[in-house]
C-alpha cells in the first residue's frame, strides 16, 4: 500500500509530461481522487504496534541504501493531509485557465507523489531524494505560472530550500558513516537513530537538519523567502506550498531532526523554540498591517507554523499531540483561506483590503463559508483550530511559562488580524465594483463546503485524529529522550 501512494501520481505525472492528453484534469482528480481512496482504506490498519503497510527492497545494499516505505499514525496524518488535500487544490484550480494545462497537472501530480515520499520514507537517502524531488514541480509552478517578478522571487526561493537541504545531507551522511551493521554503513531510520554520538558531534548534526527545517518551515529568521513567494505563486502553487509542503519540515523535526540527535536537544532547544515564539510574534505584528490580504494569509501562516514548531520542539505529549493534530488543520485553513483570496482576486480584480466591502449583500454563501473558515483559523472552539492551539500551547506552557504565555498571544493577534479582513471584506459600504459580486457556483461551493465542514466536523472531533496518532507519540517519545 504504501508504494502505491507514489505510484499513481508518478504515473499519472508521467501521461500528462510526455504524452500531453486531452482532458488533464480529470486524469489528474482522478489520480488524486484514487490517492485519497487507497488512504481511506489505510485509515482501518493497525498502527498500534508501530510501522505498517511497510514495503523495502534493497536499492544499493552494499551502501546500505534501500527503497524503505512504512506508515505509522503520525505518517497517517500526513497521508490525510496530503491526499485530502490535493483533489481540493485540481479542482479549484479549474476555474482559472492555465496555458498548457497538461503540464501544469503533471507537475502537480509528480509534486503530491514526492510529498507522499516524503512522509513514508524509512530510509535517509530516499528521504532527502524525495524532499529535494518536491523542490522541481514546485519550482516550475511558480516560475511558469506565477504572477510579476516571479522568476526573482522564485530563484530566491529555490536556493533558500535547497542549500538548506545540503546542510542536512551532511549532517545525514555524517550519521550514515557511524553506523556499523554487520560491517556495513546504513541509512535505515533504526540503524540511524541507534548511533550515539558525542553532545559535539550531535549539536552539529541537529544545526545541519534545523537549517534544512527551518527554511521549509520557514522558521524566523529563515522565513524571507516565503511572503513574496506565496503572493507571486499561481494559487494551486500557494495551496501546495502553504497546506503541505511547509509540513515536511515540522514533519522532518519529529521523524528525523530530534531523533538522531537528541544529546544536543537540551543545549539548542531553548533557541530554537525562542526563534519560533518570536516568529510568532514578529510575522503577527506585520500581518496586522498588511492591506493585501493573500499577503495578510501568507505571514499569518508564519505566525501558526511558529506555533506548531514550538509546541513539537517542547517534545511532550501535548506538544507533539497539537502539533500533528494543527499541521492537519492548518492545512485545511489556510487552503480554504487562499482560495477565498482567489476567488476575491479573479471577480475584483484586486487583493487589496481598501477597495472592498458590502459583498455580504450580494454573495450570501460566499459570506457565510468564509466566515467558518475564518473561525477556524482563529481557533474558536468548536472549530478545527482551537484543538490543536490548546494542546500547542498546553505543551509550550509545560516547557516554559514564559514562552507559553507569549506563544499565546498568537490567538489574540489572529483574532484580530483575520477578524479585521473578513470585516473589510464582507461588511461595510458597498462599492460600484463589490455592489454585483457573483456568489459561489457549484463547483466553488463543493470545494469551500467541504472546507467549511472538516472545519466543524474536527472541531467538534479531534479524537478521530488523535486516536490514530496516540500510540505513535507515546513510542517516539519513550525512544527519544531529550
Amino acid at each position: 500500500m504504501s508504494l502505491i501512494f507514489i505510484l499513481i501520481p508518478f504515473i499519472a505525472s508521467a501521461i500528462l509530461l510526455l504524452l500531453r492528453p486531452g482532458g488533464s484534469r480529470s486524469i489528474a482528480l482522478l489520480a488524486a481522487l484514487a490517492n485519497l481512496a487507497v488512504t481511506a482504506w489505510c485509515l482501518g490498519c493497525d498502527y498500534s504496534q508501530g510501522m505498517n503497510c511497510t514495503f523495502s527492497v534493497p536499492w544499493v545494499a552494499s551502501a546500505g541504501i534501500s527503497f524503505s516505505l512504512g506508515m505509522d499514525g503520525i505518517t497517517l496524518i500526513m497521508l490525510v493531509l496530503t491526499n485530502l488535500l490535493a483533489p481540493l487544490i485540481i479542482v479549484s484550480s479549474w476555474g482559472r485557465n492555465y496555458d498548457n494545462e497538461p503540464r501544469y497537472y503533471g507537475l502537480l501530480l509528480l509534486m503530491l507523489g514526492a510529498l507522499n515520499g516524503v512522509f513514508l520514507a524509512q530510509d535517509g537517502l530516499l528521504f532527502y531524494v524525495f524532499y529535494e524531488l518536491a523542490l522541481i514541480p514546485i519550482y516550475f509552478i511558480c516560475a511558469i505560472w506565477g504572477g510579476q517578478d516571479r522568476i526573482r522571487v522564485t530563484l530566491k526561493f529555490f536556493i533558500y530550500t535547497f542549500v538548506g537541504s545540503l546542510f542536512m545531507l551532511v549532517a545525514l551522511l555524517w550519521v550514515y558513516l557511524q553506523t556499523d551493521v554487520n560491517g556495513l554503513h546504513s541509512f535505515a531510520w533504526a540503524d540511524l537513530v541507534a548511533v550515539q554520538m558525542s553532545t559535539y558531534s550531535a549539536h552539529w548534526v541537529l544545526l545541519g537538519f534545523f537549517l534544512a527545517f527551518a527554511v521549509k518551515m520557514p522558521l524566523f529568521p529563515f522565513h524571507t523567502w516565503q511572503p513574496d513567494t506565496y503572493v507571486t505563486a499561481p494559487t494551486g502553487g500557494t495551496m501546495l506550498l502553504s497546506g503541505i509542503m511547509l509540513k515536511m519540515g515540522t514533519y522532518g523535526v519529529i521523524r528525523w531532526m530530534i531523533p538522531l540527535a537528541p544529546e544536543a536537544m537540551h543545549v539548542l532547544n531553548p533557541i530554537f523554540i525562542s526563534l519560533a515564539v518570536f516568529g510568532i510574534l514578529y510575522a503577527s505584528i506585520i500581518a496586522v498591517k498588511q492591506s493585501d490580504i493573500k499577503r495578510l494569509v501568507a505571514y499569518s501562516s508564519i505566525a501558526h507554523v511558529g506555533l506548531i514548531a514550538a509546541g513539537i520542539l517542547a517534545w511532550n505529549k501535548a506538544g507533539l499531540q497539537g502539533g500533528i493534530l494543527q499541521m492537519l488543520n492548518h492545512g485545511i485553513n489556510v487552503v480554504g483561506l487562499f482560495f477565498i483570496i482567489d476567488l476575491l482576486e479573479r471577480r475584483l480584480g484586486t487583493r487589496s483590503l481598501a477597495d472592498m466591502g458590502g459583498i455580504a449583500k450580494s454573495a450570501p454563501k460566499f459570506a457565510a463559508l468564509f466566515m467558518i473558515i475564518v473561525l477556524g483559523a482563529v481557533a474558536v472552539p468548536l472549530t478545527n483550530g482551537f484543538p490543536g492551539e490548546f494542546l500547542l500551547l498546553n505543551g509550550v506552557w509545560n516547557y516554559n511559562f514564559w514562552l507559553g504565555a507569549l506563544a499565546g498571544l498568537t490567538i489574540i493577534f489572529g483574532a484580530i488580524y483575520m477578524l479585521r479582513a473578513y470585516g473589510l471584506v464582507v461588511f461595510g459600504e458597498t462599492r460600484p465594483e463589490t455592489a454585483n459580486f457573483e456568489d459561489v457556483n457549484s463547483r466553488e461551493f463543493l470545494v469551500l463546503g467541504i472546507i467549511a465542514g472538516l472545519v466543524i466536523v474536527l472541531g467538534f472531533f479531534p479524537q478521530s485524529i488523535l486516536g490514530l496518532t496516540d500510540g505513535s507519540v507515546d513510542r517516539i517519545l519513550r525512544a527519544v529522550q531529550i
